[in-house]
C-alpha cells in the first residue's frame, strides 16, 4: 500500500486538538484525557472509560474526517441548526437525548440520538422532531499510531507503517449504520408526520446516491452537512455548517436504500457454473463458496 504524502500520520484531533497545537490548554486535555465537546462526563470515553481512544477526527488526504459522534456536539450547533428546520422561529424548545423508539408491537426500533421538543408555557409538549448524527467508521489500525503519539507527543509525529493504515470506511458507515437507522426509526417518524434531520460530514454525504432536493417549506427530511474548518492562528478546528440538503423521506429512502446492481452477465456465468456442477453430481454445499458474488 502506498501512502499519499499528505497522509504522513492519521491523527486529525487528539482529545480535541490537532497535534500541531501545543498550547497549555491542548496539553492539559491530552494529559487528563478530557473531551471538550460536551460528552456526558468531562473525560473522553471513546471505546473505553479507562483507556479511551481519544481521536476525534482522522487525517485522510489532508482532510479531517470526524470519526467520533461526540465531535458533532461542539457548541451544540447541530441542535440549534436542526431546530431552525423543525420548528418555527417563535417556538420554545429544548432537546433530550437517547430516546427509545418502539414500533406497533412494542419492539425497539432503536434510540433516537436527539429529540427536539417544543413546549408551551406550562411545559406541555407541542411538537417534536428527530436529529440523528453519524460519524464515519474506520478500517485499519488506529490504536497503534494513537498510542505511539501519546508516548511522545510532538507536532512532528509521523506514522508511515502502511500495514492496516487507518482510513475512512464510508460504505460500512452507510450500510451498517445510517441506512438501517433511517429505515427503522425514520419510517415510524414519517408515519407520525414528524420532521427529521441527519447530521453528517460533507465527505460522507458525497458517497451517498444523489438525492432530489426540495424547498425548505416542502421538506420533511434534511441532511445538514458539516466540516471541520481550520484556524491557522489558534491551531484548532471548528465545526461549521456547509450546506443543507432539503428533501423528503420517501425520496431519500428510495435512493439511499437502493443497492446498485452489479453485472448480470457475471451473475449468469456463476449460475451456469453451479448448474453445470449440479448436473455433474455436485451438491450445493460442495460449491458453497460460489454463492457470494463480488
Amino acid at each position: 500500500m502506498s501512502l499519499d504524502k499528505k497522509d504522513l500520520q492519521p491523527l486529525g484531533e487528539v482529545f480535541g486538538f490537532p497535534i500541531n497545537n501545543e498550547s497549555d490548554r491542548a496539553k492539559r486535555y491530552r494529559d487528563n484525557k478530557l473531551c471538550p465537546y460536551n460528552n456526558i462526563v468531562s473525560n473522553c470515553t471513546k471505546n473505553s472509560i479507562e483507556f479511551p481512544l481519544g481521536v476525534c477526527s482522522l487525517n485522510h488526504k489532508d482532510k479531517q474526517v470526524i470519526i467520533c459522534p461526540i465531535r458533532f456536539r461542539e457548541d451544540w450547533t447541530i441542535i440549534s441548526d436542526a431546530a431552525n428546520f423543525i420548528f418555527d422561529s417563535k417556538a420554545t424548545w429544548t432537546h433530550v437525548g437517547e430516546v427509545r423508539l418502539k414500533d406497533k408491537h412494542g419492539k425497539s426500533a432503536g434510540n433516537i440520538d436527539y429529540v427536539l421538543v417544543s413546549y408551551d408555557d406550562k411545559g406541555r409538549v407541542l411538537n417534536f422532531g428527530s436529529l440523528e448524527v453519524q460519524a464515519v467508521y474506520i478500517s485499519g489500525n488506529l490504536t497503534g499510531p494513537f498510542t505511539a503519539y501519546l508516548e511522545s507527543p510532538t507536532p512532528k509525529f509521523n506514522w508511515m507503517q502502511a500495514f492496516k493504515y487507518p482510513k475512512p470506511d464510508y460504505l460500512s458507515s452507510s450500510r451498517k449504520r445510517l441506512i438501517p437507522q433511517i429505515i427503522a426509526k425514520g419510517s415510524i417518524l414519517k408515519q407520525w408526520n414528524k420532521k427529521q434531520v441527519v447530521a453528517l460530514q460533507t465527505s460522507f454525504y458525497n458517497t451517498l446516491p444523489s438525492l432530489p432536493e426540495f424547498d425548505k417549506a416542502d421538506s420533511d427530511f434534511a441532511f445538514f452537512l458539516y466540516d471541520l474548518v481550520p484556524d491557522n492562528k489558534t491551531k484548532v478546528l471548528s465545526l461549521k455548517l456547509q450546506r443543507v440538503v432539503y428533501t423528503n423521506f420517501a425520496s431519500a429512502l428510495e435512493q439511499i436504500a437502493k443497492f446498485e446492481a452489479g453485472s448480470i452477465s457475471q451473475f449468469t456465468e456463476m449460475l451456469q457454473k453451479k448448474l453445470d456442477a449440479k448436473r455433474a453430481g455436485s451438491s450445493d454445499i460442495d460449491n458453497l463458496e460460489n454463492i457470494v458474488v463480488e
